[in-house]
């Protein structure tokens, strides 16, 4: 970097740390059970920065970013307390690239009495470590990541035998649990849940003036790490000229009172709501802060259900905000460690074509994926129906390969770690896992994107229409989809809507139908 000094291998420690304590780039709080009872006399501190972890998938610039600053500003937390640490930053140019071998060669030149590390947030990271410290001969400590409210173990025994799994039922127990939302022993406003009242799209107007998110101006060290970035990774997706997510607990703790007191009232009602040059709506965008655990989730469910006794929210938006953070988060969680490894290979309908190129660039004539992929490569940040149902259903209803698709969430989003992104996007976008936890595929025509948005305006391809030169690609390949899998659909009741439609078209329909479907998908990076 310009007028930077060269990095320095950190010093050997006069003798064997006692506890080697390895903080790893989503685990950066001070609650980290890896630090508990740290000893400064004894332990050390480690945390290491690698490119391998850069380009494991081909990352946005952005995720890149939050990871590295986030990671420097925990490690100057540490040296404000005085705390020996090691920290191996990436430009680093006498250490070797890779994750792996960063941290082979920190454990033979310090020879730790134990390497203690919270369990990671990824099958491949804990694979990892235990190789690693294996061949070092350096025992390996694991524990349990005290951030979630449901312990791995217990959501094992919570979901028993059952080959089919249902957040439902799991979010209810743990309202029960944390007695959120309870009033009594009865759930608060007499329903477990509000989604129907929270699906509404926008009048024609649009959505009017919309409160902002806070926005964190780059101090030095993240100045620093844009920069690192930029010259490092300048081939990577995406952009770094509106970086400004939370990348300390102070700041994190500023975006989520700046959501419960600016957005969270009005947030239920269109939560699911598109709109062209609204990348953020009355969103929390709290879920990187949560998953790099600078925040809390019992903090931010707390936070929220204060507001909503206090009068400043209605119970229907409340619920949905909660729902995401104590049900879906925490249950699938506990899913990715539940079915992995056999999750991250599952591919229920054997799809196999690639990636079309435009995922990366967003230069395609649909205006719903221009829009949707173009604020994920100029934010790193997408809400759930845009990926859901926008970027999820498409690559689903195309045939698109889910283990490329998983690798494309994981690289362009800023709150992207595998345990999240991975049952979310194979599990609930794809359908990979043949419904172990999701009771349909979520799937639907360009009619439903054009009632939740106006991304179907001005757009060449005409949602309503199934065949024809300006037919609906995602329209064409929703039917497409029905069709082809007609026998194994008209089996769940969930779909039953759905498959009545599909019969009361004529046999020629369907044939153009298939026709159509087949010269898109031959064509698929024209579209």
């Amino acid at each position: 970097m310009s007028g930077a000094t060269r990095p320095k291998r950190p010093a050997r420690p006069a003798r064997p740390a006692r506890r080697l304590a390895l903080v790893l780039g989503d685990q950066l709080w001070l609650g980290n059970p890896a630090l508990a009872d740290f000893d400064p006399a004894q332990d050390r501190v480690l945390m290491i920065e690698a490119a391998s972890e850069a380009t494991h998938v081909w990352s946005h610039k952005a995720r890149i970013a939050i990871f590295l600053s986030a990671m420097r500003h925990f490690h100057q937390q540490l040296v404000d307390r005085d705390w020996p640490c090691s920290y191996l930053k990436l430009e680093d140019e006498l250490l070797p690239l890779s994750f792996q071998e960063r941290l082979a060669q920190v454990l033979i030149e310090l020879r730790p009495e134990t390497l203690t590390v919270c369990e990671p947030g990824e099958w491949r990271m804990l694979a990892l470590l235990q190789d690693t410290a294996r061949a070092a001969e350096v025992p390996l400590q694991v524990l349990p990541d005290s951030h979630f409210m449901c312990s791995r173990e217990e959501f094992v025994q919570w979901a028993g035998p059952r080959r089919q799994l249902r957040m439902e039922y799991f979010y209810r127990q743990m309202r029960q649990r944390y007695e959120v939302l309870m009033d009594g022993d009865e759930p608060a406003g007499g329903r477990w849940n509000f989604d129907a009242d929270n699906r509404k799209g926008f009048a024609a107007a649009g959505p009017g003036p919309l409160p902002q998110p806070l926005q964190f101006a780059p101090d030095a060290i993240t100045q620093e790490v844009l920069q690192l970035v930029e010259q490092r990774f300048q081939e990577h997706p995406g952009s770094l000229a509106s970086f400004g997510w939370p990348v300390t607990r102070a700041q994190a703790l500023q975006a989520l009172d700046g959501f419960i007191a600016q957005r969270l009232p009005a947030f239920g009602t269109h939560q699911d709501a598109m709109w062209t040059g609204m990348p953020w709506g009355w969103h929390a965008l709290l879920s990187s802060s949560l998953n790099l655990h600078l925040l809390d989730p019992r903090e931010v469910v707390k936070a929220a259900e204060q507001a909503w006794r206090a009068g400043a929210v209605p119970v229907s938006g409340v619920e949905g905000f909660i729902r995401q953070i104590l049900g879906w988060r925490e249950f699938i969680r506990g899913m990715y460690w539940l079915d992995m490894p056999r999750m991250a290979q599952a591919n229920h309908f054997g799809h196999q074509r690639a990636l079309p190129a435009w995922y990366w660039t967003g230069k395609t004539n649909m205006r719903c994926m221009q829009a949707a992929i173009g604020q994920t490569l100029e934010h790193g940040y997408a809400h759930h129906i845009q990926r859901l149902m926008v970027t999820g259903q498409f690559a689903l209803l195309a045939e698109i390969r889910p283990q490329e698709v998983c690798d494309w969430y994981l690289a362009v989003y800023v709150d992207a770690v595998e345990w999240a992104e991975l049952p979310n996007v194979a599990g609930m976008a794809l359908f990979a896992d043949g419904g172990r936890f999701t009771s349909k595929p979520y799937i639907a025509s360009g009619q439903y994107i054009k009632r939740m948005s106006n991304y179907c305006k001005g757009c060449v391809y005409r949602p309503e229409l199934r065949v024809g030169e300006n037919a609906c690609p995602v329209t064409t390949l929703y039917w497409n989809f029905l069709d082809r899998h007609e026998s194994e659909l008209q089996r769940n009741p969930r779909m039953l809507p759905m498959m009545r439609n599909l019969t009361r078209l004529e046999p020629p329909e369907r044939d153009a139908i298939r026709l159509q479907a087949a010269n898109l998908l031959d064509k698929i990076d024209d579209l």
